[in-house]
């Protein structure tokens, strides 16, 4: 999950002042490789407030990835759907205009429910760069837990919302290791193709990207990368590659290219509000109820099951609780809350039948993050695109793929950046606390260890070939390594563990667990096309066989 951002487009003089805050926005971006929306073009389905006493068929918890294929899914196959969402719709303008702020001046609407930003680029030059802003739900959560800070979109279309986009397939050599209970044919002839045709995944026009200014950053990043033998290579994303190359011909609303990405993307990005989102409301047959937050689910006793919801505003006070019955529920809220919800239900007894993987198996993709100063003759680019297009493979000797990742600071950096995915083998798991009434993740810092270890094997070469050096100003003093976070949380309910090989969960009949919580912790590369494939495979046994 990739994403960066400063200047308002290339020309613009920068004060340091701003050069120091923007950057820190941007590199903050830049980290995330997987997802961010333009909700304008396409709205989001119009939010319904479910109804306190409701009996429905069934209920979507969460309109991420994994939700939102349930839910279209479902409705095309004649169901009625209620989808509950904790953030926001984000359908309305701000006073600016627009739906999203900019990377370089996050407002409310940047974090939720924070007084102070948390960039993953804190610093610059040493220099602090996080700000005050209002308290609100915004659309980028950063969550802290003991040893790690998790960053989660907020909002209709979850982590679409704020990922950089970058939508790729593992390797078929390297699937076994990533859902071992799952046949890949299936998932590589039908389901793959499926979400990346649903999700609207694009790659680059390589003949483009060799002259365009706005990649400059990424060229400078693939020489580099060839010079010390590693392959680099073009990596799909969910951006309308038409619209970009418009607005570096300023005849379209500069969006990518003014450093929207991390704070959502309000013109080119194809997220779910402009994909499965957009089928959906076209069905008919689904209603989402946005700044509603399940705390509860348990039996019913005249059958299908409980369901306690608080509806809060954007201080995040709850306004209102609800109680409703559905048949069938579906947890989609995403690795960290679908983990947090089954493993508070499993210990406080509204459902004791879950099974002992509950919590389990929980990992970070290997996620972390560098930047390396490069000589003055390998000049980076004072415009650099938000959107990554490109990545480094060292998976198969050395357990990382890094992506080249931009820094639009709308001046010239001479700065190389990087999100890496590497083969942690580290997992963490969900407990819940019962005196401090909430779930833990058991997780050290230290566990971070073996990714920076691998990500080493790509740009410790790198600088030895090039004769240049790590940054050490941008994660705190003398820090080379931002270790302390992930973009992609995968696992917490692990498939064929916690739930049967289809994400039917042990011990209920018609719970379903559809998102992130189903992989085990790792999946190679940026995972939200895994997600959303195996979403597509599992809901489609679940509506031919339970419905």
């Amino acid at each position: 999950m990739s994403d960066s951002t400063m200047g308002r487009n290339g020309s613009e003089g920068v004060s340091r002042r701003r050069f120091i805050t923007g950057t820190g926005s941007i590199l903050g971006a830049m980290a995330l490789s997987a997802q961010v929306t333009a909700a304008h073009a396409a709205a989001a389905p119009a939010a319904a407030a479910i109804d306190d006493g409701a009996h429905i068929p069934v209920l979507v918890i969460g309109t991420g990835y994994g939700g939102s294929v349930a839910a279209l899914r479902l409705a095309q196959a004649g169901v009625s759907v209620q989808m509950v969402e904790m953030g926001m719709a984000w359908d309305t303008p701000g006073s600016d205009g627009k739906i999203f702020c900019n990377t370089t001046a996050p407002d409310n609407r940047s974090y939720w429910l924070r007084t102070k930003t948390k960039q993953p680029l804190s610093n610059f030059f040493g220099i602090p760069i996080d700000k005050s802003i209002p308290r609100y739900t915004g659309i980028l959560d950063a969550e802290d837990f003991s040893g790690i800070t998790v960053y989660q979109g907020r909002g209709v279309g979850g982590g679409s919302l704020v990922n950089g986009g970058m939508a790729v397939t593992p390797r078929r050599e390297n699937f076994g290791a990533i859902l071992p209970s799952v046949n890949a044919d299936e998932m590589y002839n039908t389901y793959y193709p499926r979400a990346n045709a649903g999700l609207g995944v694009g790659t680059i026009d390589p003949a483009w990207f060799d002259t365009t200014d706005c990649y400059q950053y990424a060229r400078v990043g693939r020489k580099q990368a060839q010079r010390s033998g590693f392959p680099f290579v073009f990596v799909p994303d969910v951006y309308d590659w038409d619209y970009m190359k418009q607005e570096a011909a300023g005849t379209a609303t500069k969006s990518a290219l003014t450093g929207e990405i991390l704070y959502g993307n309000n013109y080119g990005k194809k997220s779910l509000q402009k994909t499965y989102l957009a089928q959906i409301r076209a069905t008919g047959r689904v209603t989402i109820s946005a700044l509603h937050k399940v705390t509860s689910v348990s039996p019913a006793a005249g059958g299908g099951y409980t369901v306690v919801i608080d509806q809060i505003n954007t201080s995040g006070d709850t306004t209102a609780t609800k109680t409703v019955t559905a048949d069938k529920v579906f947890f989609a809220a995403g690795s960290v809350g679908t983990s947090k919800l089954l493993t508070k239900l499993k210990a406080t007894g509204a459902l004791p039948n879950l099974n002992s993987e509950i919590g389990k198996g929980w990992g970070d993709n290997g996620n972390v993050m560098c930047g390396r100063a490069n000589h003055i003759w390998d000049p980076t680019g004072a415009l650099q695109a938000t959107i990554p297009c490109g990545g480094i493979d060292n998976w198969a000797a050395g357990g990382a793929f890094a992506e080249v990742a931009p820094l639009p600071t709308g001046i010239e950096t001479f700065a190389s950046f990087y999100l890496s995915i590497t083969k942690n083998p580290n997992r963490g798991t969900f407990t819940w606390n019962a005196g401090a009434n909430r779930v833990d993740l058991d997780w050290q810092t230290a566990w971070k260890q073996p990714s920076i270890d691998m990500a080493k094997t790509i740009f410790d070469k790198i600088n030895a070939k090039e004769g240049t050096i790590y940054r050490t100003d941008l994660f705190g003093v003398y820090k080379v390594w931002n270790d302390t976070l992930t973009y992609h949380p995968l696992g917490g309910a692990v498939l064929n563990k916690a739930t049967d090989n289809y994400g039917r969960l042990h011990g209920y009949s018609g719970l379903y667990v559809i998102d992130g919580a189903l992989i085990p912790g790792n999946t190679s590369v940026n995972p939200f096309v895994t997600i959303t494939a195996l979403a597509e495979r599992n809901i489609e046994k679940i509506i031919a066989t339970d419905l």
